[in-house]
């Protein structure tokens, strides 16, 4: 049997909820983790609509982009939209998860589907997640003790890169040094220059774990006073995840071409798909921003890129990026290119479940704007 508990786990192992902004509400709103889940169903919104398909097509579990509940609230009473949505799940016994921006950032989310959709490849975050804080230890230690030092540290913590652990990096050399009076050396005389042969020992470890690992290094090193350097690493930006995506056209095509891609790509909206610039203009590379991307318009400025797909642009930032001769922009509907992450996710939960949940993506469209005159 696949639990509520099951599904949530591999859910948040794709999309970590610690990843998401500090301002978001994600994870669990509704449900017993150790409930039976057969059927899921996947939309943008939690509105009113939504949870009555979910509650008629008997769904065990509906996981949601946006959150139902994104500020404080003081009760959920069924006289309002979402509390109506909460009440319709609940008497179905269905469950409620959100996705938000941890969706947003990660691999296989929201701003890579939509950047795939529209046929873009080489994908790269348009701003890298910042990497755990890092350390490099360097420690100097007599040839003969350096592999207890380098277990002691790999066991404190030290050492993990990706998918390896206890690795370092060691190196032959001279050490010097001269006892003073009160010193109990392990090796030398006190008032005399000793010289030795050592390793210097270099290994990566997480910040948060330092005094741990170093605490743990001076307990095996055999030295009374160990020299030791601790070098703390820069971000290097390589980090798959991260808000955005920049991509890559097969072949170069016009701005209209693209646009009339895009528009092909998503589903139709009563907004359709707005354009500001050259439509003859030569479009390669592209910046796509799925959900509300006008707080990277600074960031995007001077970048190499030839257009920036994203929603919600407003009149006198758009107006202001063009005036300064960079990329193009085309801003579509929030709803309809946040949605093209619902058949990414759906297909991704079939695949690690089999046969053992049934899931589907919502048929509602949660759009706010129904036409246009």
């Amino acid at each position: 049997m696949t639990t509520l508990g099951d599904v949530v786990d591999l859910l948040h192992g794709w999309y970590p909820p610690h990843t998401a902004d500090s301002w978001d509400a994600v994870g669990l709103v509704l449900g017993d983790p150790a409930q039976p889940v057969r059927k899921v169903l996947f939309a943008v919104d939690p509105s009113p609509a939504v949870a009555r398909e979910a509650a008629e097509w008997k769904a065990d579990l509906l996981v949601v982009h946006h959150p139902l509940f994104l500020k404080p609230v003081h009760g959920v009473a069924a006289t309002t939209p979402k509390g109506r949505t909460l009440a319709t799940l609940a008497g179905a016994g269905c469950a409620l998860l959100t996705a938000h921006t941890n969706a947003d950032q990660a691999r296989g989310g929201v701003s890579e589907a939509l950047a795939q959709a529209v046929g873009l490849e080489a994908l790269r975050p348009i701003v890298a997640m910042p990497e755990e804080k890092r350390d490099k230890i360097v420690v100097f230690v007599p040839g003969d003790a350096a592999a207890p030092v380098r277990a002691a540290m790999a066991e404190a913590g030290a050492g993990a890169i990706g998918d390896y652990d206890h690795c370092s990096f060691s190196s032959s050399g001279q050490g010097r040094f001269r006892p003073l009076e009160g010193a109990d050396p392990t090796i030398g005389t006190v008032g005399d220059i000793a010289v030795v042969e050592e390793d210097r020992v270099e290994v990566i470890a997480p910040r948060a774990r330092r005094s741990q690992v170093l605490r743990a290094m001076l307990a095996a090193h055999p030295y009374e006073e160990p020299a030791y350097d601790v070098i703390e690493l820069a971000d290097a930006g390589l980090a798959e995840e991260g808000t955005g995506r920049i991509g890559e056209l097969t072949e170069p095509e016009t701005l209209r071409a693209f646009a009339t891609r895009v528009a092909a790509a998503l589903p139709e909206t009563a907004q359709g798909v707005r354009v500001g610039g050259d439509p003859d203009r030569e479009v390669r590379r592209v910046a796509v921003c799925g959900g509300a991307g006008d707080f990277l318009l600074p960031q995007l400025q001077g970048a190499e890129v030839d257009v920036y797909l994203t929603s919600d642009l407003r009149h006198h930032p758009a107006a202001e990026f063009l005036e300064h001769s960079g990329p193009a922009l085309i801003d579509v509907a929030h709803w309809a290119a946040e949605s093209t992450w619902l058949p990414v996710v759906q297909r991704r939960l079939a695949e690690a479940m089999g046969d053992t949940v049934v899931s589907r993506v919502s048929t509602v469209p949660t759009d706010p704007w129904t036409f246009r005159i």
